[in-house]
């Protein structure tokens, strides 16, 4: 009995669909028979508008845009990317402090001997100043912007001031607060997830993390320029050992001892290393160093951009609600109140905090129309 009502259903079912199929194959009234019968292409492209009507009702929505097209087309890169930075997170932290510890053994081992028996003492004396004051300050702000948390708005039911919620946590969002997709939080003034650092780079190690940007190139070009006339000696000396006409020198080549031979490549890898990061540190330092004085992050560099072309179609100016001036917004970043605090704050090792709770800000006139945070 069930057997023979679910043939019939099945049956009738079948049948169903082809009287629909039918009655869309259905000439229109006027319509030729015979000829070329222009209602076939008609019902052709009706059918073929049903079917995008169709598709669409599975997931389009008055929201949707080209954004949210490329979203979920890159939906899968972000995922791999998102999960590869944040297990290698570790590795680049290893082999950051790798190295660094390598330049730092060079140094010790071929380069500073060479100051001080070839240099006049004020020279001796400027470089073990100047060389161990950068490795103070390099060692310090990248220990700080590894541990120190960037800040995330707070989990109890408590009344704060936000912009948005967050479609991820569920939860209000403060201003210039993001989502870190390979934290899998909110930030409080988030810039960017640094691999370097293993961290993410939000209101409470902003200045750590530039700070660390900023000692560390110094530090490269310092080492590309103390070592120039070593790098030199170097790349002359094992250039003319792998010259392959050297037998047809008068003066045989010179025989170098293993330690030689060992001090002229440690040298050589020295000089490349620290002059390839002092170029790209220097040009990530300089890009920091402008969204600083815009008072922007990375990240609101990127909204505000959208912001001023949407204002100017309006005939309408953006101004950056944050933007304080460019020595007041660098006196915020490093906390400086008082000029003694560049000294203090800025050119010695400082571990206070950051002006502000990252949740409030102060902003530099009252918004009427309302802008992207």
């Amino acid at each position: 009995m069930r057997m023979g009502s679910s043939w019939r259903w099945q049956l009738s079912r079948a049948m169903r669909l082809a009287l629909r199929w039918c009655r869309l194959c259905r000439p229109q009234r006027g319509g030729r028979a015979g000829g070329s019968r222009p209602w076939i292409s008609g019902r052709t492209s009706e059918l073929w508008s049903y079917s995008k009507v169709l598709l669409k009702s599975l997931y389009y929505n008055s929201l949707s845009n080209s954004d949210t097209l490329l979203d979920c087309v890159f939906e899968p890169v972000y995922w791999i990317v998102d999960n590869v930075t944040r297990w290698f997170g570790v590795v680049f932290v290893c082999l950051v402090i790798l190295l660094t510890t390598s330049v730092l053994v060079i140094v010790y081992l071929f380069v500073l001997p060479t100051i001080l028996s070839t240099y006049p003492v004020l020279w001796i004396v400027w470089h073990l100043c100047c060389g161990h004051w950068l490795l103070i300050m390099v060692v310090f702000h990248y220990y700080k912007a590894t541990t120190t948390s960037p800040g995330h708005p707070p989990k109890q039911k408590v009344h704060i001031p936000s912009v948005s919620i967050c479609k991820k946590c569920i939860t209000p969002k403060p201003p210039r607060t993001h989502h870190c997709s390979i934290c899998d939080i909110c930030v409080l003034k988030m810039d960017h997830h640094c691999p370097w650092l293993n961290n993410c780079v939000g209101h409470f190690n902003h200045r750590y993390f530039f700070s660390f940007c900023l000692y560390m190139t110094l530090g490269c070009i310092y080492c590309s320029i103390s070592s120039r006339n070593l790098f030199l000696e170097a790349y002359s000396a094992v250039e003319f050992v792998s010259c392959p006409f050297q037998s047809y020198y008068q003066t045989p080549p010179p025989e170098y001892t293993f330690r030689e031979t060992t001090a002229h490549k440690c040298i050589i890898f020295l000089c490349v290393l620290t002059s390839s990061v002092a170029v790209a540190l220097g040009g990530l330092t300089l890009w920091h160093a402008m969204l600083i004085s815009r008072g922007e992050t990375s990240v609101e560099r990127h909204i505000n951009r959208k912001e001023t072309k949407r204002l100017r179609e309006k005939g309408k100016v953006f101004r950056n609600p944050h933007h304080h001036g460019k020595m007041n917004n660098w006196k915020l970043l490093f906390g400086v109140e008082k000029k003694s605090h560049w000294f203090t704050r800025v050119l010695l090792p400082s571990s206070h905090l950051p002006s502000g709770d990252g949740i409030t800000w102060d902003c530099t006139f009252t918004r009427r129309d309302p802008m992207a945070i």
